[in-house]
């Protein structure tokens, strides 16, 4: 095995026993090992939960073919290997007399029996070390926003709301509160420390935040989050979307992902003495991101749907500057009760991206500005969606691209994102999104057979 606290006999680590322990104490009769493909989706293989001990000794073998962006069909086989710290039980599946469990995996390369180059665990586990390399450790948290749709008499997702609620409404404008609770407890069951929970500014819109954690801990997190939140919605006949924008002229859903770096147990970002509490680490890390933004776009904010949200007026950020007060602004520097919260928001990802190659692409931008000290221009405090044309040029502040395509060709211009997700993802990816952007351009909408079918 690849992880460096196995048993040296081949037996299981003292996690490993845990987990088999865990799984009879639970009455757990059959594990999902869980992992992603190249696109974010969750895949996960079932088995017998007798089988736990092979999956830790030796793993579980998969044909890697057949998942997106993997491999070819002649060099197809995989293997997965399950991290301990990952296990939990399931709560949509767990009742008297049967549970079921899941644990995330690492992919491995049965050919080299070295981590796969194309798990996106494995790109973000590489950013991390980086961090590790240059004596830092990264946290994270995300703010998922997500919508609750009404299934049709076929239990087929709909747009319609179940709620005209608005921002923080309670009952009975919100009426999926109860949905949300229930959310909540299957969150906490599996070991999330749910911080607070509303309903968003659009209707049939919400948001559940949780604590922060180490970035490879946030982005298990974000999948098991979305996975949950599907599941659990299901049990009210309700379908969950993270689709950035599923209703035009109204709010999109983002995911603003606050990140910090910690060096030898202190907060790396704060500095007492700085008009902004902001380190010159941290100001460095700043100009990183924004000097990638376009870049990052294309995997933070992955789909042609995405940029339907990333426009002026909606409350979402499209120009490249960072702010210690708005909200217009890619980046914000939220207010911190204590030293070791001062922190960064990126504010322009959204919940459809691949959580892993999101914060990877992130801290690669981040270290990238410490390493060549860049300087971070100074904050934008006033409202930039008020600014015309001229004026963003006063400032020198530019925009993230309009399309997807556009993110595309920014991100096959750029070294250090495109190094930050590797060649194997990075080319599987790019060849993906480009797919998906041509399909985009050749297909016809109804909004222009409602506006010129008739017209022309």
């Amino acid at each position: 095995m690849t992880d460096e606290n196995a048993s040296p006999d081949g037996g299981l680590t003292a996690k490993e026993q845990d987990v088999i322990d865990r799984i009879e104490e639970e009455g757990v009769d059959f594990l999902r090992l869980q992992f992603t493909d190249i696109l974010g989706t969750v895949k996960n293989v079932s088995i017998p939960a007798r089988q736990a001990e092979k999956a830790f000794t030796e793993g579980i073998y998969f044909d890697g073919s057949s998942i997106e962006g993997f491999v070819r069909i002649q060099e197809s086989d995989m293997r997965l290997e399950p991290d301990p710290e990952t296990f939990a039980v399931l709560p949509w599946r767990k009742n008297e007399d049967s549970a079921a469990a899941r644990l995330i995996c690492d992919v491995i390369d049965t050919s080299s029996g070295e981590p796969f180059a194309g798990d996106p665990r494995g790109v973000l586990k590489r950013a991390i070390e980086r961090a590790q390399s240059m004596g830092y450790e990264v946290n994270a948290a995300p703010e998922p926003e997500f919508f609750l749709f009404e299934e049709d008499e076929q239990g087929r997702a709909t747009t319609v709301t179940n709620d005209a609620g608005g921002y923080f409404d309670l009952a009975p404008k919100d009426l999926a509160s109860d949905v949300r609770r229930d959310i909540i407890y299957g969150l906490e069951s599996m070991g999330f420390e749910v911080e607070a929970s509303h309903h968003e500014v659009a209707q049939g819109q919400h948001e559940i935040n949780f604590t922060y954690d180490d970035a490879l801990s946030t982005a298990d997190n974000v999948a098991t989050f979305r996975a949950v939140v599907r599941a659990i919605a299901a049990e009210h006949d309700l379908h969950a979307t993270f689709m950035p924008k599923p209703i035009p002229r109204i709010n999109g859903s983002g995911m603003h992902t606050h990140m910090s770096l910690f060096e030898d147990g202190e907060n790396a970002f704060h500095d007492g003495d700085d008009e902004f509490d902001l380190s010159d680490t941290a100001k460095q890390f700043v100009a990183g991101i924004l000097e990638h933004a376009p870049a990052l776009a294309a995997v933070t904010n992955p789909t042609v749907n995405s940029y339907k949200r990333l426009v002026p007026g909606y409350e979402a950020p499209v120009y490249v500057a960072w702010s210690d007060r708005n909200r217009s602004a890619l980046i914000r520097k939220p207010a911190a009760r204590v030293p070791a919260a001062s922190r960064i928001e990126a504010r322009f990802p959204d919940p459809s991206c691949n959580p892993y190659l999101a914060f990877a692409a992130l801290i690669h931008a981040g270290l990238d500005g410490i390493e060549k000290g860049l300087e971070c221009p100074d904050p934008v405090r006033e409202n930039i969606y008020e600014f015309d044309e001229q004026k963003r040029e006063e400032y020198g502040i530019e925009t993230l691209p309009s399309d997807l395509g556009g993110a595309v060709e920014a991100l096959e211009e750029d070294d250090v994102v495109s190094d930050a997700l590797g060649e194997h993802v990075y080319s599987k990816f790019v060849e993906a999104k480009t797919q998906e952007w041509q399909e985009y351009l050749v297909d016809v909408s109804d909004w222009e057979l409602d506006r010129y079918l008739e017209t022309f």
